[in-house]
């Protein structure tokens, strides 16, 4: 599955687009202006993922990987 698939369905499961999420982890101080704010660790974010959202492991580690910077939203 691509990284783009991971985030289409994670926007169906929850409706929160990729932007949502990346708003949402900036409120709670998971992220600064260059990713992950420091500190934070992925456990963090995907804890908050799995219980708040219900995304599984893969899916909580894709909003990891974005919030990091990946820029892989339009890959294959």
């Amino acid at each position: 599955m691509s990284f783009r698939a991971y985030l289409d369905n994670i926007q169906a499961k929850t409706c929160k687009s990729p932007a949502d999420f990346k708003a949402m982890a900036a409120r709670k101080g998971f992220t600064g202006s260059s990713g992950l704010a420091p500190g934070v660790k992925a456990t963090q974010i995907t804890d908050w993922l799995k219980q708040d959202f219900g995304l599984g492991h893969g899916h909580a580690m894709a909003i990891v990987a974005l919030l990091k910077g990946a820029n892989k939203e339009g890959s294959q």
